[in-house]
């Protein structure tokens, strides 16, 4: 199967002369091919950050302008991401994937989150939801990876250490 082929031009090369090399000016990058929906018509996303993990999983609307995104607490609990996050901060966080590559409200998508607190989970959810944007559709990808949302914040809390009151701090120290 032959990917989708993209032309990436380099801003750094505009000022210098095109006749000097052309190739240098432009790079070639081969997308890969859609991947397919699985089964039952879903592509997934997994997100993680910190302790927070969110699977995502979304499809074309069935209604055009009626897709959205839904965070789900139970089996038959959905709730809004409004409803959900209550910092305005979170619920941009959550949806930035959406406004980038312009499907909001194009897409039904439906996010299982657990773990971590909420800022760690509307950053997950983001990841996971980047993710499957670029198995729905890898034209996306350019885009998401600019705004850096396809690259995985590994930073984690780091452990206690005996002898110690936490990770860095040392207990107070007296000399009599």
């Amino acid at each position: 199967m032959a990917g989708y082929e993209t032309t990436i031009t380099n801003p750094d090369m505009a000022g210098d002369s095109v006749a000097a090399a052309p190739e240098a000016e432009q790079q070639t990058r081969v997308l890969p091919d859609p991947k397919p929906a699985d089964k039952h018509g879903w592509w997934w996303g997994v997100g993680r950050r910190k302790t927070a993990v969110a699977r995502v999983r979304l499809r074309p609307a069935k209604d055009s302008g009626n897709g959205g995104l839904k965070v789900q607490i139970s089996r038959k609990q959905l709730k809004t991401v409004e409803e959900y996050f209550s910092e305005p901060r979170d619920q941009k966080d959550a949806v930035a994937p959406l406004k980038i590559t312009d499907t909001e409200g194009k897409l039904d998508i439906f996010v299982r989150v657990h773990g971590g607190g909420y800022m760690g989970q509307a950053q997950a959810i983001r990841l996971g939801l980047a993710r499957a944007l670029v198995n729905y559709d890898p034209n996306f990808e350019p885009d998401l990876r600019d705004a850096g949302f396809l690259t995985r914040d590994a930073r984690k809390v780091e452990r206690k250490k005996y002898g110690q009151p936490g990770a860095r701090a040392r207990f107070q120290f007296s000399k009599r």
